[in-house]
């Protein structure tokens, strides 16, 4: 063979080999997938041969116009030990079905649907460690999360999925604060002084096009995340608290989540539970969700007066509510009685006990904290107090006041909740951070505060104006995550007043979903209502089996309906200070064989309620108003 032909057949080759990788790199990079319903779409952005970000859009239907939801414009991690850098695609999966169904005990479902596909990108590095970037599509959103194998005594250092919210881009986001208590601010901009912003975030990306990001899939080797936008104001890069322990052999990572669709898809989305941890405890029946009288609301040092304490626990009783908080420094208890007291009359009465502590790791006793202290810290303490409780018969505890999001409060949240369960104690977080689906690893973590709730009545006067559009806004903000103990409806005022009427706080009891409903209010308050509102408070479901969200719009009006087995609870508040007509649609409810009582507001200060049994789909309300319709199969 000459040296003409054997050169035109290298040239043919290396054009054949050229083709043949060019064409495994596109089949590597190109990929794109969609959710189970065709949805929802993702799309790898690519510079030559390398994916250098990921595109997320969103349509209604199959024949609606697709719009753009979010940019990844960054991803990987790197660790301690320098790995991470120059990631490179070596691999990407076939898109494989995930599937399951499973119960909650707790939350706006009882019977969930874990159902998604899945794709997996494998990376190499530029010291030849591999990382994957596991991606899943779910019909109301994205999951993503990273792991790696072989780790030796080291950490993840730097995460950087970024997720870009355009300039003029309407969304509501909460500063940053260690217990989560703050305001969910309309914004269009992420041009701020402020640079860190807590999880969830809501965004509008587009006409009928609502995003949600969060995180979920926490476990004690991990730290929780917030948002950072200090390098681009439309950059939001997913930063985890503190964390200094090392790890070793296989490292995943939480889930980063974006709910995705239009708002009644996200508020009736079980997407943190679904990726989330399946249930570790093997009896359960013992975890009974259910209303609380709670002292503290009016009575700010009330579970130290014995007397005090007794007057919940005939609260408890008059209005049929199973529990009963008494909150910090009971340890302190006179005027009468004792703990030990207290827990005999409860009994006698019927009612079952919740016991405040601090968590004794961020608001100690030397700054004027209340007690008691140092009870939960150590493991043989902690096992010494639990057993004290279960002994006396205390069904659960309320813990508060924890250090942040860093990887020992996660990791000491997680040994308070598996000590707990040990000694069939349901559990409350308070000044601790936001649900991230450990309610489902943990059923019994029955709720969680993370929010600015009713009790900033008894701290200042910011929610006496800024409570309605508030409210309104919880249901697509905090309310999607999980439990949120607001401790709702408070008819009379605390230490500043609430301009909010008699409707729209009872409403707030069906919007706020709590596993432990804490009614807040004096007892004299409450008994002096009608009776109808004195019997649906004793009545009213604390966990649901479904939730649609049926109208509304973020700080300005919501209107959801819950059902509990086959009965109905339709709420709706006016979060403007103007009256509005709230429409909606309860067609789907049927009208058969059903009674119906409806709660508004009568607009007449003296005798402000309005109790009626007309079922229809359109209430005036009034300024800050709000309404209660109860349907309920005969």
């Amino acid at each position: 063979m000459n040296q003409t032909i054997l050169k035109r057949y290298i040239a043919i080759f290396l054009f054949i080999a050229t083709a043949a990788v060019n064409g495994w790199a596109a089949t590597l990079t190109n990929r794109s997938f969609t959710s189970p319903n065709g949805c929802i779409i993702w799309n790898t952005i690519t510079t030559g041969d390398s994916i250098t970000a990921f595109d997320i859009s969103y349509r209604q239907d199959k024949n609606s116009m697709t719009h753009h939801v979010t940019t990844i414009t960054e991803f990987g991690v790197e660790t301690k030990d320098g790995a991470g850098h120059h990631l490179r695609l070596v691999d990407t999966s076939d898109p494989h079905p995930v599937f399951e169904t499973y119960a909650m005990i707790v939350g706006k479902k009882s019977i969930c649907t874990n159902h998604g596909r899945e794709v997996v990108y494998t990376f190499e590095d530029d010291v030849k460690r591999q990382q994957r970037l596991v991606v899943r599509l779910y019909n109301d959103g994205v999951a993503l999360r990273y792991e790696m194998d072989n780790l030796l005594h080291t950490r993840v250092t730097t995460e950087h999925t970024t997720f870009r919210i355009d300039e003029g881009t309407k969304r509501w986001m909460q500063k940053w604060n260690e217990p989560y208590e703050d305001f969910y601010p309309l914004a269009t901009t992420g041009n701020d002084n402020n640079h860190r912003w807590a999880f969830p975030a809501l965004v509008e990306a587009a006409p009928k096009t609502w995003m949600l990001l969060t995180e979920a899939g926490i476990d004690g080797g991990h730290s929780a995340a917030s948002l950072y936008n200090d390098k681009q104001a439309t950059d939001y890069r997913v930063v985890a608290d503190e964390q200094r322990q090392n790890t070793s052999g296989r490292w995943v990572s939480p889930w980063r989540l974006a709910l995705i669709g239009g708002l009644e898809d996200l508020v009736a989305s079980t997407l943190v539970t679904d990726v989330s941890a399946p249930c570790r405890l093997k009896d359960t029946a013992w975890i009974q969700p259910g209303g609380v009288s709670w002292i503290y609301w009016a009575h700010n040092h009330g579970s130290r007066d014995f007397k005090i304490v007794c007057q919940y626990i005939d609260m408890a009783v008059a209005l049929g509510l199973p529990y009963v908080l008494i909150d910090a420094e009971w340890d302190e208890m006179g005027n009468g009685g004792t703990i030990g007291d207290a827990l005999d009359y409860a009994q006698k009465q019927g009612v079952k006990v919740l016991i405040w502590y601090n968590s004794s790791t961020a608001w100690l006793g030397k700054d004027g904290a209340p007690g008691p202290h140092f009870r939960l810290n150590a493991p043989e303490r902690r096992e010494r107090e639990f057993a004290w409780l279960e002994q006396q018969g205390v069904a659960g505890v309320k813990i508060d006041f924890f250090a942040g999001d860093k990887q020992e409060t996660m990791q000491y949240c997680i040994d308070l909740l598996e000590a707990a369960a040990r000694h069939h104690l349901m559990v409350n977080f308070h000044g601790a951070t936001l649900p991230r689906g450990w309610q489902r690893t943990y059923p019994n973590l029955l709720s969680t505060e993370a929010v600015y709730g009713a009790e900033w009545y008894n701290n200042s006067p910011v929610l006496t104006d800024k409570a309605a559009a508030h409210n309104a806004t919880l249901p697509f903000t905090r309310g999607i995550v999980g439990s949120m103990d607001y401790t709702p409806c408070t008819f009379s005022d605390s230490q500043h007043p609430h301009i909010t009427t008699h409707a729209h706080e009872l409403a707030l009891a069906v919007l706020f979903e709590s596993g432990l409903l804490h009614w807040a209010d004096r007892p004299e308050s409450y008994l002096t209502q009608p009776k109808q509102v004195k019997q649906l408070i004793g009545s009213l479901p604390t966990t649901w089996d479904e939730t649609r969200l049926l109208a509304g719009y973020p700080g300005e009006q919501v209107v959801m309906a819950r059902r509990k087995g086959r009965d109905w609870y339709v709420a709706g508040i006016n979060g403007t200070n103007e009256r509005v007509t709230l429409e909606f649609n309860i067609d789907f409810i049927g009208s058969k064989k059903t009674t119906t009582t409806v709660f508004t507001d009568s607009g007449n200060a003296s005798s402000p309620w309005h109790i009626n049994s007309k079922r229809k789909g359109r209430i005036v309300c009034e300024p800050r108003g709000g309404f209660v319709m109860v349907i309920k199969s005969k």
